[in-house]
């Protein structure tokens, strides 16, 4: 072939190419099928969304996600149009935690009415991410929780979506006799209604390996927080009192996050997203994360 020739026909080649592969991603490494669809749960940027949807979600487009994970359900018509219009996809959105953990409370979204909203969008992940001090210092809160969930689970997999639940580092505290909320959810939750969306900083943060955590949950697992930790962090059980500089980068903590994609895809995740729940600078800090998942 003509030297011309070869090289226009590499550079055609080179256009065609899935994402991963244009940044050197290997076909053959598991991370591959992540960094190809890698997502941003927009708890990231909440700040800069509040002031400019738009701009935000260009910023976060232009770094170089693939898709968004919302921070809710019943507002979600005001963010996916802009996101797929600007490439990127939506399948996963946090719910109200009280409509599960709390469903008598005033003003808690009734889950039917989310899962139906959640269908009419074409989601495919629904997130149980968080319970609210009050509701989560006993054993029988954990169990009621667990089987609220697995109704939960049973309607929203009727409706061809996955309930997954977040989890924070309060589950990992002693509720009395070596028990934690962690290990109650873990045995109640029906395993194929309701999976995890592990995070891996908060998993450190409660004082587990992440790595042998996700190992344990095999099968078990839909989706990953991907999440750096400062170096030096101790166990924290009270979210509330862990430090802003405890949230890092990626590559700046401690977390392998290739080896934590490398297990996510033994394990059988579908999906990963980046989350730093505090930065000075978010926008930037987006960035400086996914120029570290181009290195791995």
């Amino acid at each position: 072939m003509r030297r011309r020739n070869f090289l226009k026909s590499a550079s055609v080649a080179a256009v065609s190419l899935p994402w991963f592969l244009q940044q050197g991603f290997a076909k053959d490494t598991p991370a591959h099928k992540y960094l190809d669809t890698i997502g941003l749960q927009l708890w990231t940027v909440r700040n800069q969304l509040e002031e400019d949807i738009p701009g935000t979600l260009k910023a976060v487009a232009d770094a170089g996600y693939q898709q968004v994970e919302l921070g809710g359900v019943m507002d979600a018509d005001k963010y996916i149009p802009v996101a797929k219009d600007l490439g990127m996809n939506v399948t996963s959105a946090f719910i109200d935690w009280q409509s599960i953990a709390n469903p008598k409370a005033d003003g808690s979204k009734d889950i039917n009415a989310i899962i139906e909203k959640a269908q009419e969008l074409k989601l495919k992940h629904l997130v149980f991410g968080y319970i609210g001090k009050g509701h989560r210092e006993t054993v029988d809160h954990y169990k009621t929780h667990a089987e609220n969930a697995n109704k939960a689970g049973e309607k929203s997999k009727a409706a061809g979506i996955q309930l997954c639940y977040h989890n924070h580092s309060f589950e990992f505290a002693d509720l009395g006799d070596g028990k934690t909320g962690w290990d109650v959810l873990v045995d109640s939750f029906d395993k194929e209604n309701v999976k995890f969306e592990v995070d891996v900083f908060w998993v450190k943060v409660g004082g587990l390996d992440p790595y042998k955590t996700m190992k344990a949950l095999d099968g078990r697992v839909s989706q990953v927080h991907l999440k750096d930790i400062q170096k030096g962090t101790g166990t924290i059980h009270d979210e509330g009192k862990v430090p802003h500089e405890a949230f890092q980068e990626l590559g700046d903590g401690t977390i392998n996050m290739k080896r934590v994609m490398n297990i996510a895809a033994k394990i059988g995740v579908e999906q990963c997203h980046v989350e730093q729940d505090q930065s000075p600078n978010p926008i930037a800090s987006i960035g400086q994360s996914m120029t570290h998942l181009k290195t791995l």
